[in-house]
């Protein structure tokens, strides 16, 4: 008698209904380092009760938010040895396993956030999505608007020579890394958990995140100018790992796509609405000085970086996310 055979006899045994269906629910871990406010975790928990609801209490998912299981590199890893099984991540990160894929999160890449919102549509990143998975097994299944980020400071950020020598905190990830190096900052990465602490102590002179991040991780209280850099528009990708993705049925899958999409096109809405009214809350509410940086300056500059040799995109990708409109 195999395990199995053995369970499915023990569950008659004590008289359970249906003992077939008791083995087949399974328990998922969804790892975030966003906050328990933030619109990505609120649509993570309402994902969660419809992949129950929708596959009728088969899977149920556990979120763990706020770095619970790990700071984004460690999920990330965790991912790859099952030990979670989704996660949100930054496409810098996922492009630790697709170079190319980091092409969304560069400096300067896009025009506005519908450029953006074409490209997050678009074949293109269709095909890159495709390629993550045929080479690392885990499935991104649909792709979360994180917000156009900033630079606060305790200064004005007005032109590119404003950043020369600043102590700035980024994310350890390469594309995150290309912005401050472009401009003459010095780059210092650090776990998004530690750096209100890191800018409080003042371990770094200032870090760069959209302004709903800005608002939910309260960094606005640890400096006092919120700088419109604008440098890059990020997303997130929600991806379930290998591990699971291949033991889904045809029907399961297309749930958890169907689900996710439409999480994020709520997080979307809520995330543009908030950053258009977080403008002038950061001024009124909070007290901050507002600081429109010249945009184009910095993209004027950030251009030929974009097609230079360092990166892990060729022209050819260039040219099609630029031919987005």
């Amino acid at each position: 008698m195999n395990a199995r055979t053995l369970t499915v006899a023990l569950a008659v045994a004590l008289g359970l209904a249906n003992p077939l269906a008791t083995l087949a629910q399974q328990k998922l871990k969804f790892a975030h380092v966003y906050e328990t406010t933030e619109p990505y975790h609120t649509e993570a928990l309402w994902a969660a009760e419809e992949i129950a609801k929708r596959t009728k209490n088969r899977y149920t998912i556990d979120v763990f938010p706020a770095s619970q299981l790990g700071n984004e590199t460690q999920i990330n890893q965790s991912l790859s040895l099952a030990t979670v099984d989704l996660i949100y991540t930054g496409q810098s990160f996922a492009a630790r396993t697709l170079p190319a894929l980091s092409i969304g999160g560069a400096p300067y890449m896009f025009r506005d956030f519908n450029h953006w919102k074409k490209y997050s549509e678009s074949k293109v990143l269709s095909d890159l999505l495709d390629g993550y998975f045929k080479k690392g097994g885990n499935k991104p299944i649909a792709a979360f608007y994180y917000g156009v980020r900033h630079t606060t400071a305790n200064k004005a950020i007005v032109k590119p020579a404003d950043m020369k020598g600043l102590k700035l905190r980024v994310p350890d990830a390469p594309l995150y890394v290309m912005y401050p190096k472009i401009f003459g900052a010095n780059a210092t990465p650090i776990a998004f958990a530690e750096v209100y602490l890191a800018l409080q102590n003042k371990t770094v002179d200032a870090q760069e995140n959209p302004l709903p991040t800005i608002l939910a991780k309260k960094f606005y209280e640890v400096q006092t100018h919120i700088n419109l850099t604008g440098h890059i528009t990020e997303m997130l990708l929600a991806i379930v790992g290998g591990h699971v993705w291949s033991t889904l049925s045809a029907a399961d899958k297309k749930i958890f796509e169907t689900v996710f999409k439409e999480a994020a096109a709520k997080s979307n809405a809520e995330i543009v609405k908030s950053e258009q009214q977080l403008v002038s809350d950061f001024a009124t509410k909070y007290g901050k000085t507002v600081v429109k940086s010249d945009r184009e300056a910095f993209k004027n500059i950030a251009a030929p970086f974009l097609v230079g040799s360092e990166v892990p995109w060729d022209k050819a990708l260039y040219a099609k996310v630029q031919a987005i409109k």
